[in-house]
This record gives structure tokens, C-alpha cells and sequence, in this order.
């Protein structure tokens, strides 16, 4: 799995870590101070020594490139963050063939449902599911209950 941050940043950490070995520093204690496994910090030894600066040099991202730009992405969180409702839903649900929805609308670009799974975790999102309750429910006379009459239930049944 690909770690977090930009090519630049990664390949700036590489470099650290090298620099860390040039000043005598053993490679568990390069990968503290880097945080990564100790490990990655022999492969990437290896590399430089064998390729140089080069064999730390940041690659190409694999896979396919977002069809959402930075901004586009920015924009959506926006959209998500205000609900459901306010992009013209019935109820504030988000569900993903309504994020589909809205990105088509929005941005012009038309994502597979299957796929916004992916999107939202990619910005931080994790699927919630709402909590059920039933459209009668009364709050006032449930906190009134808890109030009034459930430490006296509580009070007997401890007895």
C-alpha cells in the first residue's frame, strides 16, 4: 500500500533517511526518527546504493488518475458537509448513488456507484449507517421517564 503524501514528500524522506546513515546512524534508528519499518530503510540503502539519488527518486503514481481534480475534491467535501438536504434530497442521507448524483450534476463527470466508496476513503470519509429510530419516538417523554421514573425503577429492583 502506498504510503500518505505527495511523490516529493516520500522522496524527501528517502533522502533523510540516507543522509541519517551517512552520519553513522544504524538503520532501526534511522527508521524512528523517519517513522517507517526498518526495512524500507535497507531497501531504499540498497537502491541508493546501487542507482544513486535516482533509486530514491519519486515515481509515478500506479493506477488510473482521479477523475476529480484537487479542487473538484475540495469542492465535494464542501457539498457532502452541508447534507444531503441541501442538494436537494428528501432526507440528509448521503448514499453513493446519490454522491454519483451530485458529482455528475456538479462537475459534469460521471462515476460508477461502485466506485464512490473508494472516493470517500480517499478523503478521509468512513460509510456510517444512521440510527434507527421509529418517526413517533418522543425525546421529551423518553428524557422525562429517565428522569422521573427510572432511578425509582432502579432503586426497587436493587433492593
Amino acid at each position: 500500500m502506498r504510503p500518505v503524501g505527495d511523490g516529493k514528500r516520500l522522496e524527501r524522506r528517502r533522502q533523510r533517511a540516507i543522509a541519517l546513515l551517512k552520519e553513522g546512524r544504524a538503520p532501526v534508528e534511522v527508521a524512528r526518527l523517519v517513522g517507517v519499518d526498518r526495512r524500507s530503510v535497507r531497501r531504499w540503502h540498497a537502491a541508493y546504493r546501487m542507482q544513486g539519488a535516482g533509486g530514491l527518486a519519486a515515481r509515478p503514481v500506479p493506477g488510473r488518475p482521479s477523475k476529480l481534480s484537487a479542487r473538484q475534491r475540495g469542492q465535494l467535501e464542501v457539498i457532502l458537509l452541508r447534507g444531503a438536504g441541501a442538494s436537494g434530497f428528501e432526507s440528509d442521507l448521503w448514499t453513493c448513488p446519490r454522491i454519483a448524483q451530485v458529482i455528475g450534476r456538479r462537475f459534469g463527470i460521471g462515476y460508477h456507484v461502485d466506485h464512490i466508496g473508494r472516493l470517500l476513503r480517499s478523503l478521509g470519509w468512513t460509510p456510517q449507517r444512521p440510527t434507527r429510530r421509529a418517526w413517533e419516538r418522543d425525546e421529551e417523554g423518553i428524557q422525562r421517564w429517565i428522569r422521573r421514573d427510572w432511578p425509582r425503577i432502579k432503586k426497587k429492583s436493587g433492593s
